[in-house]
């Protein structure tokens, strides 16, 4: 492991929560597990990895204050449910804090939760290994996706958000539209009927 990695590790590791730390390391694995399977750079995946959180024990009023004060826009549903805006702040941070100056890293950190259309193969890769990590409660259709991240990235994407609007909704937990938008993007695009 390479010695920024390790210096970020140290740094996070006094910053997050000790669950979320270990779900941090959870991700970064399989990132990087994701990424030597589908060819995507290594390196990458795991900063990606290792970073997708780094906002995310922020206390809410904080995370409100920081995106105000780096002119971070917040929708109203982000003001409604602070905690959804630990990607664009985390993407921020990483960028700012953590010295990650690469574009897809800070891009793939951003649209962690909601994922959007055209997605890259990294956006992707986190995006999944955020879902699907060891340390992550099963949830339903688990052992299916964890399968389908391994085959095709795509596939495993439309059934992670086909899975999440589903649980959102029989919940009524607050949607972000843009989740609502790349399920609708990944639906056409392969061509799915319901």
């Amino acid at each position: 492991m390479n010695h920024k990695v390790r210096k970020i590790r140290k740094k996070l590791k006094s910053e997050l929560d000790t669950d979320r730390y270990e779900h941090t390391l959870g991700v970064m694995y399989t990132a990087s597990s994701l990424a030597m399977c589908h060819g995507e750079d290594i390196e990458k995946a795991l900063l990606a990895g290792l970073l997708h959180d780094c906002a995310k024990c922020i206390p809410s009023e904080t995370k409100i204050r920081l995106c105000d004060k780096y002119h971070l826009s917040i929708s109203e549903v982000e003001m409604k449910n602070p905690s959804l805006l630990h990607a664009k702040l985390g993407a921020f941070l990483a960028a700012r804090n953590y010295h990650v100056e690469n574009r897809e890293i800070v891009d793939a950190i951003a649209c962690h939760t909601t994922g959007r259309p055209h997605m890259s193969r990294l956006d992707k890769i986190l995006y999944i290994a955020d879902y699907i990590e060891p340390g992550r409660r099963e949830l339903p259709n688990m052992e299916d996706v964890r399968e389908m991240a391994f085959q095709d990235l795509d596939e495993c994407l439309y059934r992670i958000l086909k899975d999440s609007l589903v649980y959102l909704n029989s919940r009524n937990l607050p949607l972000d539209p843009m989740t609502e938008k790349t399920y609708l993007y990944y639906k056409e695009k392969l061509g799915k009927e319901s």
